[in-house]
């Protein structure tokens, strides 16, 4: 007989709890696959702490395949779900597609950044979901700090020293406490020019801090933001984003380069797609935490809407705790369905209390009911993430003994840029890469949905002539360029870039070619663009086909050609004779020569590799002119 086949989607709190449990409770006897982007479980929680440069980033991932034994992990993400059919087609990393069959499927896809109709928020934001993100605005907010110890001017140090946090929720009020304390401790060993400190602000709709949680833990966080100096503005929030700033609702605009959105988070838009009944994005569940009329469709986490028992007519919040808890009910009654395990049990919880993280010794919790504040409370809070983490708890605690006894290193790695974590994506887990396959573009929604999905639009903190903006020219920057009679702009892919050098195509094709160091190195020159370089952020423009290319040596050459005819491959005209399949060109090597030019002097010495071919040698290390990266596609 051959054993169910189990597919689990997602490895966060839900997901990730499921897969263990029911690696544990079959013990083989079911075929278990997780499909996941990342090949990590992240623990959020303590995502504040990797951009305070508190932990490193590896301490808050736990590998699945490490500790999911029987457990087979496929890396990819779910694009659409046949229900009838019982199989699933995803996309891997690399942009291959693929299928999945099973016999009971699990939606734990988590959530996303919750995006609102506020002009420019889109494109000037950056959200809080992933580690992308915290390692992006660790360097952005270092980045700043560093930029505004050198400004001249007080207004632009000001500026750049404001960073702006919407969202008083769990996260939003961690990442202000511990960026408040990191740009502090940047200042006191490097003082700004003007003498200014650091700003954050803390802004929310809401009348209170943390509103989901006691008043008396809401007033211990105010408080302790409050002394940090946290601008904490209440019942106020974002009217609009933009490329100075921003607009509050209260009518005041607030100078800043830094927009940290921490509004909250919306279901994964895959559930969406499946045409069941919805509450509120999530997908509908019974107390099983199965969908009703599907008996091999489970759900659990924040895509779930999983009925609250004890409180009647209500469902249970999107909270890790609840996920996590969530999987492990979800897991057993998949192995009961299949006669692996016990008997089903409807979800039921008890709330064990709060705990929130204000950096340093400072932090707010409620265990078991009991309120505690100051030092108390922060033992409690890092006792509790310790035991809550299902990996790495050794080398958490030696990150934080570290950083309680020795200072914090702030630099720029560099390894995350702005275009790389757009605020509206459905997958906030994984960087975007240039060139790389899309996310499920047809499932984004909100204000920047109409953004083309890998292209910078030139706003935000990516902006062009901002210090997020990815160098020109290099490799995966993301660099926009125009190809000749499209009038659309998309982004260069790194293999177009290789080596920083734009590449021929072949014949008639418009596509890069890339070429290899043995044809650099001897001394071939490459085929020639039909396109000058502008000015910076000028695009390039294209000489008419036949004009004289001026300023080459040699005379008058015929046009976009060193000395020779011009290469008919070029846009609009015929492929050029040097081309595989065709004539070889004129004042080519083993052509005729061009006319009207003085013949070639032969060389004192047969060429050998020792006494190469005359003739111009390329180098490979940098390009011939600075204004290469930004010319068009040849």
């Amino acid at each position: 007989m051959s054993r169910p086949r189990i597919l689990i989607v997602g490895a966060g709190f839900a997901g990730y709890r499921t897969a263990r449990t029911l690696s544990r409770l079959t013990r083989g006897r079911a075929h278990i696959t997780l499909l996941n982007p990342t090949d990590y479980f992240l623990y959020l929680p303590l995502l504040p702490q990797v951009a305070a440069g508190i932990l490193e980033p590896r301490r808050v991932t736990v590998s699945l395949s490490d500790s999911l034994p029987d457990v087979r992990l496929v890396l990819g993400e779910a694009e659409r779900i046949d229900l009838d059919d019982g199989t699933l087609r995803y996309t891997g990393p690399e942009g291959e597609e693929g299928s999945l069959s099973y016999d009971r499927l699990v939606l734990a896809a988590g959530s996303v950044n919750k995006l609102l109709p506020i002009p420019g928020v889109a494109e000037h934001a950056h959200g809080f979901r992933g580690l992308p993100e915290a390692l992006y605005l660790r360097d952005h907010v270092t980045r700043q700090v560093e930029l505004a110890a050198s400004a001249e001017d007080p207004q632009a140090c000001a500026a750049r020293c404001t960073f702006v946090v919407v969202g008083a929720g769990y996260t939003g009020t961690e990442v202000a406490a511990h960026g408040q304390m990191f740009t502090d401790a940047q200042v006191r060993k490097h003082p700004l020019r003007q003498g200014m400190r650091p700003r954050w602000m803390l802004l929310d709709v809401a009348p209170r801090v943390l509103p989901e949680m006691d008043e008396r833990l809401s007033a211990t966080a105010d408080r302790v933001l409050r002394q940090r100096g946290v601008d904490v503005r209440m019942g106020t929030s974002v009217k609009e984003a933009t490329h100075e700033g921003v607009v509050l609702t209260d009518g005041e605009f607030v100078e800043t380069r830094t927009l940290v959105w921490c509004v909250g988070v919306r279901p994964d838009p895959l559930v969406e797609s499946l045409g069941l009944p919805m509450e509120k994005g999530r997908l509908l569940v019974d107390p099983h935490l199965q969908v009703p009329g599907r008996p091999e469709l489970f759900a659990c986490g924040d895509v779930a809407a999983v009925p609250d028992l004890e409180n009647p007519g209500s469902y249970t919040p999107m909270t890790a705790q609840h996920a996590w808890r969530h999987g492990k009910i979800a897991a057993e009654n998949v192995a009961a369905s299949l006669g692996l395990g016990g008997s089903r049990k409807p979800y039921r919880h008890r709330d064990l209390g709060f705990v929130v993280d204000l950096g340093g010794a400072k932090a707010a919790a409620n265990p078991l009911g009991v309120t505690l504040s100051g030092v108390p409370a922060g033992a409690v809070t890092r006792g509790y993430h310790l035991a809550a983490m299902p990996g790495n708890r050794v080398r958490v605690a030696a990150d934080w003994l570290l950083d309680a006894v020795l200072p914090r290193q702030a630099v720029q790695l560099g390894l995350v840029r702005s275009w790389s974590v757009p605020l509206d994506t459905s997958s906030p887990e994984v960087a975007r890469v240039a060139g790389g396959p899309g996310r499920r573009a047809d499932a984004r929604s909100g204000p920047g949905a109409a953004l083309a999905a890998d292209t910078d639009d030139g706003g935000g903190p990516g902006r062009a002539g901002s210090p997020d903006e990815p160098a020109k020219g290099q490799p995966g920057s993301g660099t926009t360029q125009v190809r000749p009679g499209s009038g659309a702009a998309r982004p260069r892919p790194e293999w177009e870039t290789a080596k920083g050098r734009p590449l021929a195509g072949p014949p008639g094709s418009g596509h890069g070619q890339l070429r290899s160091e043995s044809e650099t190195a001897k001394g071939r020159p490459a085929a020639a663009t039909a396109t000058a370089a502008g000015t910076a952020g000028e695009p390039a423009r294209s000489r008419p086909v036949g004009e004289a290319a001026k300023n080459q040596p040699g005379g008058e050459p015929a046009g976009n050609q060193p000395g020779g005819e011009p290469a008919r491959n070029q846009p609009g005209g015929e492929p050029a004779r040097n081309q595989p399949g065709g004539e070889p060109a004129k004042n080519q090597p083993g052509g005729e020569p061009a006319k009207n030019q003085p013949a070639p002097a032969p060389p004192p010495h047969p060429p050998g590799p020792d006494h190469p071919a005359p003739g111009p040698v390329k180098r490979t290390d940098v390009p011939d002119d600075p204004d290469d990266f930004t010319k068009g596609d040849s």
